[in-house]
């Protein structure tokens, strides 16, 4: 990386300092919680500059890793991540769960006792640990209404290899037909996916990808999204023979609550340093063939951690149809 080049990470915090100053003030419908909001933004990371795990944290690299192969390889259930000691999703099929238990349909758990039954269990992790309609089933097993399961993850690597030139290689986490109110009575999704569209584009032989992003938690969120994306771009440019371009992320609503400003400050008063690396075994030549074993992160040396409350915003309830 030229020296005299501001350093990538600046992108992201120049991103905060943008929404303390000219964020508007919000409230998250579902839990009251206060947040600055601004709308319409976007950052982009030259992949051969580094790969853009941010150093003014230290960002979830193990559940960037293992969640990213739980999208990979199509899975909807939480039980490979608590079985990894990944528990980024664990309060949404917790959320669906306790209002089985309002009803009076099964026994009342703590989150705690809930994750130990889906570590436990396999016939309680199979009921009740799964996650309709995620990105995994999307990605890879987007249900048709004709009754066929599109890999649209397979269908992208096709296109990238046998016409590199097109612009239409673009996969989709967006169904109308299980969201809001668009949704039949009873089948809405409860946590409608953020990021919701990528793009994938090739130009001089270098693979790049563009995230839209309709929602986005800025402190907790945006550096796993940021590390996740840009490690797919690394998987899906060697599984096609391509070299990394950029990674571009682009916001609709990009927001900080207002319980993260004491963390977000502390964190614009640190310095990054220099970017990670990734290598990713040669032996991976297909979807199919990764594993997270296979990605070796080299050198990064974050800041210490800075924690901050997981806010279980948005979502759909069906009284929001009245």
């Amino acid at each position: 990386m030229n020296k005299t080049k501001k350093h990538p990470e600046y992108q992201y915090l120049d991103l905060l300092e943008d929404i303390i100053e000219n964020g508007a003030l919000k409230k998250d419908h579902n839990t009251g919680m206060g947040l600055r909001s601004v709308f319409g933004r976007q950052i982009r990371f030259d992949l051969s500059e580094g790969f853009p795990l941010l150093t003014t944290k230290k960002v979830y690299w193990n559940g960037v890793l293992k969640e990213l192969y739980w999208f990979l390889s199509g899975q909807s259930n939480i039980k490979y991540l608590v079985d990894n000691k990944v528990h980024i999703w664990d309060d949404y099929p917790y959320k669906l769960y306790i209002k089985n238990v309002e009803k009076g349909n099964t026994e009342d758990l703590s989150k705690e006792e809930f994750i130990q039954k889906i570590a436990d269990d396999d016939a309680f992790a199979e009921k009740w640990g799964e996650l309709p309609h995620i990105y995994g089933e999307l990605w890879r097993c987007w249900p048709a209404n004709d009754g066929r399961k599109i890999d649209q993850l397979a269908w992208v690597v096709g296109n990238l290899k046998n016409f590199p030139h097109r612009k239409s290689t673009v996969m989709s986490a967006w169904p109308p037909e299980y969201l809001y109110a668009m949704a039949e009575p009873g089948k809405a999704l409860n946590f409608p996916l953020c990021h919701i569209l990528t793009h994938f584009n090739i130009a001089d032989n270098k693979l790049s990808v563009q995230l839209y992003q309709r929602s986005a938690d800025v402190f907790l969120g945006v550096p796993f999204n940021i590390a996740s994306y840009a490690l797919l771009t690394h998987i899906i440019a060697q599984v096609t023979g391509y070299k990394v371009g950029s990674f571009v992320h682009t916001f609709g609503d990009v927001h900080i609550y207002e319980n993260h400003m004491d963390a977000v400050k502390e964190q614009l008063s640190r310095k990054p340093r220099k970017l990670p690396t990734i290598k990713i075994d040669p032996s991976v030549n297909s979807l199919d063939s990764f594993k997270p074993e296979h990605v070796t992160l080299e050198g990064y040396d974050p800041h210490p951690t800075i924690k901050a409350k997981l806010t279980i915003a948005g979502g759909f309830d069906e009284k929001d149809r009245k």
